[in-house]
């Protein structure tokens, strides 16, 4: 079965081919600039071949069209029609209370995404824009539907609940729902498969680390607690992303600044986070660039951020009872041994003894980080979220 995964933004569609038995990406890639000037696709295939097609795409239908033509071309593609497109999966943001688990895309389904928009209104309405371009261009194929929300919707109320007017819950859902699930499960998961234990009974940390950043507390299995709030602004400070900020300070600003509440989402959405911190960027191997030439707002940023992981990683010990294993992933948890290195360090005292020798180097690999007499494991897996859509296509569309 082949399987094609979509991930659309509100500017731009990543997307796999799977060969699902063979457990093969046959070609993979991105369309960016949708609706802008400049647009392009960029094309890899399995055997390392890759090509960047420029030209118009006006919305995330034509970006499809792209991507059926260029898996179809005789120059570029890995298959030679469309009907060898078996099924597609979709990832989608926020499910809200409504879906627990993937789905098999109908038209009831559609609606209920659609009552979440009010949840996502950056991510819910592109994502909803792939499905309904595959319903166009295939309308005879399946398409499952995969949540980032939705591994998190075993924690219990006392983790997801906010301290507001409870009406405010039964009438706007708003509660913690977390995201980054397929990330948070599959490395989780993954790390078991390696260790050859069962995830069942141990007590995990995730840490996905990337210019958005979560982290996630698994017991047995299980997501007892997570970061991200309501929306993906909670929690860790992230590239652009404020992350844990006192509520007041955005009416302060909003008052001070005579700023409406969408630029205030911008500001705290876009123009916070470590870009604001340390006026350097968003890019975590600039900031350390500049930290190491003495830049003090960069220093100031990086000290902030592993603090705040290590933190994160204290409070959800305790809320585990304790702790097993340690995961790193996201582009700076799998890329940035520095980072993992200070965010373990001194913490002995919790049964992390990490080993420097084995972190130094390791960049997007599977890798054990910590001493063999540690009681606590520490690793780093490169996620694989798109496989993980995969897997969740192929199970709902053969059950």
């Amino acid at each position: 079965m082949n399987i094609l995964v979509l991930n659309c933004g509100s500017s731009s569609i990543k997307y796999q081919l799977f060969n699902f038995e063979k457990r093969t990406v046959l070609a993979k890639g991105i369309v960016e600039r949708i609706g802008l000037k400049g647009s392009f696709l960029k094309h890899e295939k399995i055997n390392g071949q890759k090509v960047r097609l420029e030209g118009e795409v006006i919305d995330h239908q034509v970006g499809i069209e792209y991507i059926l033509g260029v898996l179809t071309s005789k120059k570029h593609g890995c298959i030679s029609s469309m009907p060898e497109i078996h099924a597609v999966g979709h990832r989608l943001v926020h499910g809200g209370e409504r879906f627990q688990d993937s789905i098999l895309i109908d038209d009831d389904a559609i609606q209920n995404i659609k009552m979440c928009i009010q949840l996502a209104p950056l991510h819910n309405p592109a994502n909803l824009k792939g499905i309904m371009a595959i319903r166009h261009l295939l309308p005879e194929i399946p398409q499952v539907g995969v949540f980032d929300t939705a591994f998190h919707q075993t924690m219990p109320d006392y983790a997801y609940m906010y301290a507001i007017p409870y009406s405010l819950y039964t009438k706007y859902g708003l509660r913690r729902y977390g995201f980054h699930g397929t990330s948070h499960y599959y490395v989780a998961r993954r790390a078991c498969e390696i260790l050859e234990l069962d995830s069942t009974k141990l007590k995990i940390i995730t840490c996905h680390l990337g210019n958005g950043a979560s982290m996630t507390a698994i017991l047995h299995g299980k997501s007892i607690d997570t970061s991200m709030g309501v929306t993906p602004l909670e929690g860790l400070i992230m590239g652009t992303r404020a992350g844990d900020t006192d509520l007041g300070i955005m009416n302060f600003v909003m008052e001070k600044e005579e700023l409406s509440i969408p630029v205030s989402n911008t500001l705290f959405n876009k123009h916070s986070g470590m870009l604001g911190i340390t006026g350097v960027s968003s890019d975590m191997r600039e900031i350390e660039e500049a930290a190491g030439n003495g830049h003090e707002r960069a220093i100031l940023g990086l000290n902030m951020y592993r603090y705040r992981i290590k933190k994160y990683i204290g409070a959800y010990t305790a809320a585990l009872g304790g702790l097993d294993l340690l995961i790193f992933t996201g582009g700076v948890g799998e890329n940035d041994p520095v980072t993992r290195e200070e965010c373990c360090t001194g913490m002995k005292w919790m049964g992390i003894e990490f080993d420097p020798a084995r972190n130094k180097g390791i960049r997007g690999k599977e890798a054990i980080l910590s001493k063999p007499s540690s009681k606590v494991t520490v690793m780093t897996i490169p996620t694989n979220e798109e496989l993980v859509i995969a897997e969740q296509t192929h199970r709902i569309v053969t059950e």
